[in-house]
C-alpha cells in the first residue's frame, strides 16, 4: 500500500471441516488471511479443522468497528451465526 491507499479492516467467518464457524479479524485482503489459515499458520482453533472456507465477511473503515463486530459475533450462538452467513 502506498500512502494514498486506505486500509480496509475486515471481520470474517470461515467454515471449518467439522462444520464449525470461526470468526476473525484482519487488515487488508481477507482471501490472503483465509489462505494463511489453510496453510496451518492461522488461529490455533482452525489448525486441526482444515480446510476452511470463507462464508461471510464485512469490510470496515476502522479497526474499532471491525473488532467490535468480531466480539459481537463470537458471543452469538451457532444458529445466530448461521443466520448471518445466510444473509437473513
Amino acid at each position: 500500500m502506498n500512502g494514498s491507499e486506505k486500509k480496509v479492516y475486515v471481520t470474517y467467518m470461515v467454515r471449518c471441516r467439522d462444520n464449525s464457524l470461526y470468526t476473525g479479524f484482519t487488515v487488508g485482503d481477507v482471501n490472503r488471511r483465509v489462505a494463511v489459515h489453510n496453510e496451518g499458520r492461522g488461529a490455533k482453533y482452525t489448525r486441526s479443522r482444515l480446510p476452511v472456507t470463507l462464508v461471510w465477511y464485512h469490510e470496515w473503515d476502522n479497526e474499532h468497528d471491525a473488532r467490535s463486530m468480531e466480539v459481537k459475533i463470537k458471543r452469538k450462538t451457532k444458529a445466530e451465526k448461521e443466520v448471518l452467513v445466510k444473509g437473513e
